[in-house]
């Protein structure tokens, strides 16, 4: 059986700009798609590129459950999340790339 992982991610367009929750299985992939404005939607239209938090599950259900959790949260809420991991709301994409 093979061992897959999914991730709960979030992106900014800035550190006061427009946030975007999601969750992927590949999440290299899915970054990349939003950073070069792949797909029409959400990040595309605000200009949401910078991956500034993301979480490693081992479940997809889980993984829905935590992007649905974060979604409700207000956003000083989330910002707490973000600047416990990434205080200088640093794009982390670079960091998936090695």
């Amino acid at each position: 059986m093979e061992y897959k992982q999914y991730y709960v991610y979030i992106l900014a367009s800035k550190r006061s700009g427009m946030l975007y929750v999601g969750v992927t299985s590949d999440l290299k992939r899915r970054v990349f798609t939003h950073k070069n404005d792949l797909k029409d939607g959400f990040t595309n239209k605000y200009h949401i590129h910078n991956l500034v938090y993301f979480e490693v599950m081992e479940d997809i259900k889980s993984a829905i459950l935590r992007e649905k959790q974060i979604k409700k949260w207000n956003r000083a809420w989330k910002n707490t999340l973000i600047e416990k991991a990434n205080p200088e709301w640093l794009d982390l994409y670079s960091k998936l790339m090695v």
